[in-house]
């Protein structure tokens, strides 16, 4: 149990970005069947109303559970938040033209195809959201980044 425990810490952000990007993803992909499948939406609208919700629960899982991030002010806090939009509107363009393109140009419009259509869209945005949220929007200043290695080296120097 102390192994896992231990494996847990040492590669917590990108476990738990698994687990809330599973949710985040399981969730989008409802939300798209519910407003494209049963409602009958336009699949590019459809996407488009359910990244607003999704983006505002990843945001806030990103901040809160993944990334730790910690603003430190209101002016912080909407550069963070700006920086997350812009880089998921981005996403949200890329997605929208993989489901344009697959339901609209290529015919598969209802049903299964539909649903492969968002899923080959997801599997890009999963890939280029985490690079853009590591690399640029919750990046840790160097002084904390210097502190957690210090610590990790400490850890290892005494376990």
């Amino acid at each position: 149990m102390k192994e896992l425990w231990e494996f847990y810490k040492k590669h917590r952000e990108g476990i738990d970005y698994l687990f809330w990007g599973g949710v985040a993803f399981f969730l989008s992909m409802f939300l798209f069947w519910l407003f494209a499948g049963k409602w009958d939406w336009p699949e590019v609208f459809a996407n488009t109303v359910n990244w607003i919700i999704c983006v505002i629960f990843t945001f806030i899982t990103n901040k809160l559970l993944v990334f730790r991030s910690k603003a430190g002010s209101l002016k912080g806090l909407a550069r963070e938040f700006v920086s997350f939009v812009a880089a998921r509107l981005f996403t949200l363009l890329l997605e929208d033209i993989i489901i344009w393109i697959g339901c609209n140009k290529m015919g598969y419009d209802h049903g299964i195809g539909q649903m492969v259509v968002k899923l080959v869209g997801q599997f890009v945005v999963i890939v280029t959201n985490y690079v853009l949220s590591k690399l640029f929007i919750f990046k840790k200043p160097k002084k904390e980044v210097l502190k957690e290695e210090t610590e990790e080296e400490g850890e290892k120097e005494v376990g």
